[in-house]
């Protein structure tokens, strides 16, 4: 599956005319979506690839904020835990046509509480931008290629953590208002790993 997806990566151009080909990989956090973008940087880097990884736990919103509501609070988790305005204005905006290719691997270390001071990365054009974690779509993010790796609620239930079943109607609702299977250009079925099962 990483072979195949690598494939589809490597011949990527950019939608919008820019100089950078921006992949998601969506799905919850017992779905791997970090295994797999790392395992997707390594084959392609493999082929001669300049990749960038960016994980979206790095772009949380301050505690005082996420935890306005309550530390399990899934409509909060859904709407207000990720900062896609600063993942707008940190790494797809200097991505489009024209930008300066200067963006940052991640803004915000959820542990400690504070900004992560990481400093600016400037991409060389041809760049592949691999872009993962939860709830990636519905914000008109620019993605040229998009792979949701798909739970079912079942398995999706039985891989959570019990710290973090709180967040399952997260999932739920993100299922029914952005139908990620029917949004993604590939889809990957994750219920059993070991025999993985892809369209697109």
């Amino acid at each position: 599956m990483t072979e195949f997806l690598a494939r589809r990566a490597d011949r990527l151009e950019a939608g919008d005319g820019g100089a950078w080909a921006k992949v998601a990989i969506d799905g919850a956090a017992a779905a791997g979506t970090g295994e797999l973008a790392q395992s997707l940087a390594e084959a392609l880097r493999a082929r001669g690839r300049s990749v960038f990884v960016v994980g979206t736990q790095g772009f949380l919103r301050p505690a005082s904020l996420r935890f306005e509501y309550g530390k399990q609070d899934p409509d909060s988790y859904y709407d207000g835990w990720f900062d896609t305005g600063a993942l707008w204005r940190e790494v797809f905006g200097p991505l489009e046509a024209g930008g300066s290719g200067r963006v940052l691997p991640d803004l915000w270390d959820p542990v400690k509480d504070r900004a992560t001071r990481s400093p600016y990365r400037e991409l060389p054009e041809n760049t592949v931008v691999l872009v993962h974690g939860p709830l990636l779509f519905g914000h008109w993010f620019p993605f040229d290629l998009s792979v949701h790796l798909r739970l079912s609620p079942g398995a999706l239930q039985r891989r959570t953590g019990e710290d973090e079943q709180w967040a399952l109607p997260a999932f739920r609702r993100y299922e029914e208002e952005t139908d990620p299977a029917g949004t993604a250009d590939v889809v990957v079925r994750m219920d059993h790993p070991e025999h993985l099962a892809w369209n697109g």
